[in-house]
Formats: structure tokens, sequence, C-alpha cells
């Protein structure tokens, strides 16, 4: 017999024994393959079994092992005959107690109240009347039915977009931490986030107590409420959470004004309304009525008349106006006037002076006022009240001034 025979009548007589078995140990050697496979070891005080989770078995599980965790796992056993070994088919798997899982939240929790994560001061209040809103859940579980028929009922104003994850088992809360995620970056943008579930074991509920969700509800540019399980459950996802919500239907009531309220006050501001708005038309109707009587839309020709004559006196007005302007300014004008001829040259002249010029060239001439500067032979120019005539320097004779006044003077001829 070959060793592939021997392997082979081994797997033959192993397999169909095994199909259905349950068998309790703790995760050790924990490896996920690049396949998405997970491949550990259960073992307990004396003895080690080697064991797989199929990727496609993964999602299906009520959560994702880790190492040290004890479990008890449901599956059959697999015998690879080429290498001569077997191992555990994991379909099933939960874990024993909630010891180690208590204390695994517990410690992760104290880290995450170490960073801030879950101080009061971080927590943001929720929109008072949302228009737009997302909703994070599974979309085959009660507690979208139970959130969306609450919402409706308190505020059908509220558009809901449904950012859908699975809500249990192994994988379920790295799609639930996507899912938040996204509904942050939603366009147009939503005004909070709701992340609910219905209740179940801690089991169930555990994709809620991972860090990746809790680090997702700390990261939302919006606020969010976290409705997971029944009032006794809280889940790290709660205690990040702005608000948190003891069931998904508590998680709608927060998020939610109740419209009944709202639409008795608008019921009782009706009558008030009507009152107003009739108080108002009777006012404008006295008004309209006012107009309708007045003399701009009864006679209104006469005020055209009215107005025409008020045109007409206004350019008499001007006219008369301007008259008196053109007659000050006529007055004013003949007085510079006579101010002006008052100290014409040509007025002393009419006295008997004159003046006389020494021409020395054509067009330039110099008023005489000394006969310094004079010589025998310069042509004189002298100017008369009316005329002028024209002479020559014979002799310079200056004024003496210890003599009196004596007869000559500048001869010229």
């Amino acid at each position: 017999m070959s060793v592939s025979e021997l392997n082979a009548r081994v797997k033959n007589r192993l397999e169909p024994g095994f199909t259905d078995i349950w068998v309790g140990g703790e995760v050790s050697n924990l490896v996920r393959a690049a396949s998405g496979h997970l491949y550990l070891s259960l073992k307990d005080d004396d003895s080690v079994v080697r064991a797989v989770i199929w990727r496609g078995t993964l999602p299906g599980l009520a959560l994702e092992p880790v190492d040290g965790l004890a479990v008890v796992c449901h599956g059959r056993l697999e015998v690879y005959a080429p290498r001569g070994t077997y191992q555990l088919s994991i379909d099933r798997l939960h874990a024993v107690g909630t010891g180690a899982l208590e204390a695994r939240l517990r410690q992760l929790e104290a880290r995450l109240a170490a960073e801030g994560l879950l101080a009061e001061e971080r927590k943001r209040p929720l929109p008072t009347a949302p228009r737009r809103i997302a909703l994070v859940t599974s979309p085959a579980g009660a507690a979208i039915a139970d959130f969306l028929e609450t919402l409706a009922a308190r505020w059908p104003a509220c558009a809901v977009v449904v950012v859908p994850a699975r809500v249990q088992g192994a994988g379920a809360a790295d799609e639930v931490a996507a899912a938040i995620a996204r509904a942050g970056r939603l366009q147009p943008p939503v005004e909070a986030v709701a992340v609910v579930r219905g209740g179940g074991s801690l089991e169930d509920l555990w994709s809620f107590n991972e860090e990746a969700v809790a680090r997702a509800v700390a990261a939302c540019p919006v606020p969010v409420v976290s409705g997971v399980g029944h009032e006794t459950d809280v889940t790290l996802c709660d205690l990040v959470a702005d608000v948190r919500a003891l069931t998904p239907t508590d998680a709608a009531v927060r998020l939610s004004p109740d419209r009944r309220p709202l639409l008795a006050n608008l019921a009782a501001l009706e009558p008030r309304l009507a009152t107003l708005i009739s108080r108002r038309i009777e006012t404008e109707r006295v008004r309209l009525d006012r107009l309708a009587c007045s003399r701009a839309l009864s006679v209104p020709r006469r005020l055209v008349a009215d107005r025409r004559a008020a045109v007409v006196a206004g350019e008499e007005r001007v006219a008369r106006a301007a008259a008196v302007a053109l007659a000050r300014a006529a007055e004013r004008l003949a007085a510079a006037t006579a101010r002006v001829e008052g100290v014409s040259p040509l007025r002393i002249l009419a006295r008997g002076y004159s003046v006389t010029t020494v021409a020395h060239g054509v067009d330039q001439a110099l008023v005489l006022r000394d006969v310094a500067g004079l010589v025998p032979g310069d042509r004189l120019s002298t100017r008369l009240a009316r005329g002028r005539f024209e002479s020559v320097v014979e002799r310079i004779i200056p004024d003496d001034p210890t003599d009196g006044p004596r007869c000559g003077g500048t001869a010229a001829r």
C-alpha cells in the first residue's frame, strides 16, 4: 500500500464519521490568509487541533475569533490527503461564557476613555427638526421597520437615507464602520446619523463593541445616535455616540419632534390668522374706497388744469425774477463803467495834460518821465486830449533844485 493509498483510505474512513461535531477549546495561532480564510488552532490543557474557517463561512459566524478566546465550535473533520493531516472545518462558533469578551470590552473601553472619545464635553446636540438623516442598519432586520415607522408617525417631513450594513457576524464591524463613514460623506449632506440594531446576546451585539465602529462614530462629521439592542444593552457604540437611545424606536424618537403638539398649535393659530387676514382686507378696502373718492381719481381733468395753472404761475414768477435780476445787473454795469471812465487817461488829458514818449523802434515806445537818458536828436511823440504831434530834441535842460521856476524846457521842432 502506498502512502497516497493509506491517506486516501484514512480520509474515506475518518471524514464520514465526523461530519457534525462540537469542539470546545481556546483559540490560538490565529492567522488570516491573503485569500480571506482564517487558520487557527483549538487547544486545551493537553492537546491541540488545527482548524480553518473558510472565507465564505465568516459572515455567518456570531463573532470573529481572536487569540485567547474560549469558544465552542461546530464543524466537521477534513483530511488533507497530500500531507496526511486533518483539521476542523468550522461553520459555527460561540464564545464560552462572557468573561473573556467582557474583559476585552473593558480594556478597549478604558483605552478609548483615556483618549477622550467617551467624554461628555465632546457630545454634540441633535438637530431639533431634521430634514435629512442617514440610517445605518441591516435592511433585513426588524430594527429598520421600527425606526422608520416611528419616525414617519412623529416627523414625516424628514427624509431618510438607508446605508446598509451587516450588523452581526464576523466582518460586520468593518461594514458598520464603513457605512458610518459613508453616511458622513453623503451629498447632499445629512444632519445626523442613526446606528440601530435589535436586541441579542453579547455575541450578537459584539460588532458594536469593536474598535473600528467606535472610532468611526467618533470621526463622523455630524451627530450620531446609537440605538443598539434593548434598554439593558450598552455597547461601545452607545458610549461614543453623541446620544445613546435605548432601542431603535427610541432612536427615532430622539431624532424627531412630535408633530402632534405642533399640529395642535397650528390648529389653534388658524382662527387667529383668519381674523388678522379679514382685518387687513377690510383696512385695505377702506383705503381703496378713500382713494376712489379722492379728487385726483374723481375729477382728473380738474387736477390737470390745476397743475397747468401752477406751471403758468411758476413761469410768471421766473420771468419777473429774471427781469429784476437783469435790471440789477444793468445798474451794477453802469456803476462800474462810470468808475472806469473816472480813472481813464483820456479824462486826465482833457484837463490840459499830455503824454510824451520816446520812440526807439517801430513797435516800441517809452513814456517820458525824466530828461535823463535823452540826447539831442531823439524823436518824441506827444499825446494830447485830441490828437498827437511829433518833435525832435534840440537841447536838454535839467531841473536845478536851487533855482525857482523858470521858463524853458526841452526845445523841439
